[in-house]
C-alpha cells in the first residue's frame, strides 16, 4: 500500500509558502492507518523499547496505538504548562526565538529504553530537544520514528539516534 496516497498536501498552511502534509486523511482510512501502525511496529520492535514517547500533539496519535500494539507503555512530551504534577523541562532554540517542552518527572525510570515518535520530521529541533530531555531524565533513547520525513530540511542530521520514517518528501 502506498501511504502517500492517504496523506493530504495542504498548500499555504499554516502560512503562505508552506506545504503542510496532513495525516488526518491517513487516520480516516482504517486500512491505511492499520498498515501504518504495522510498519512502524516493524521498524521499532527490534529496539526492544520499554516505553514509547509521543511528541505533542500528533506524536500522541502515532505513539499511543503503536504502544498498544506492542504491549508497552506510552507517555507524552508536551509544551510547557500542559502536564499536571511535577515536570522536567527542556528549553531549546528555534529559528526565531525559543520554546520549552516538558515531561512528567515520574514518566521514566533511569535506564529505561525509549523510542520517540512524531508524525513528521522536519527541521529536527523538537525531536532533538525531546531526546535531550529524555536523556536528562535518565532514559536510554534507542531510536526515533515518524510517519513522514521532509528530507530537504535535513532534520535527521540534528538527531543522534537512528531515525525511521515510512514516507519521505524531497521538496
Amino acid at each position: 500500500m502506498d501511504l502517500k496516497e492517504h496523506i493530504r498536501a495542504v498548500p499555504d498552511f499554516p502560512k503562505p509558502g508552506i506545504l503542510f502534509y496532513d495525516i488526518s486523511t491517513l487516520l480516516m482510512h482504517a486500512e491505511a492507518w492499520q498498515e501504518t501502525v504495522r510498519r512502524l511496529t516493524d521498524e521499532v520492535a527490534p529496539y526492544k523499547p520499554d516505553m514509547l514517547v509521543g511528541i505533542e500533539s500528533r506524536g500522541f496519535l502515532t505513539a499511543a496505538p503503536l504502544a498498544l500494539e506492542m504491549g508497552i507503555g506510552f507517555f507524552m512530551v508536551r509544551k510547557k504548562g500542559k502536564l499536571p504534577g511535577e515536570t522536567l523541562e527542556y528549553s531549546y532554540g528555534l529559528e526565531y526565538g525559543s520554546d520549552t517542552i516538558e515531561m512528567q518527572a515520574d514518566a521514566v525510570t533511569p535506564g529505561q529504553r525509549v523510542i520517540v515518535l512524531d508524525d513528521l520530521l522536519a527541521t529536527g529541533g523538537t525531536m532533538d530537544a525531546s531526546i535531550q530531555l529524555l536523556r536528562r531524565a535518565g532514559a536510554e533513547v534507542a531510536a526515533a520514528a515518524c510517519i513522514i520525513e521532509l528530507t530537504f530540511l535535513e532534520g535527521r542530521s540534528k538527531v543522534d539516534v537512528p531515525v525511521h520514517t515510512l514516507v519521505s518528501y524531497d521538496s
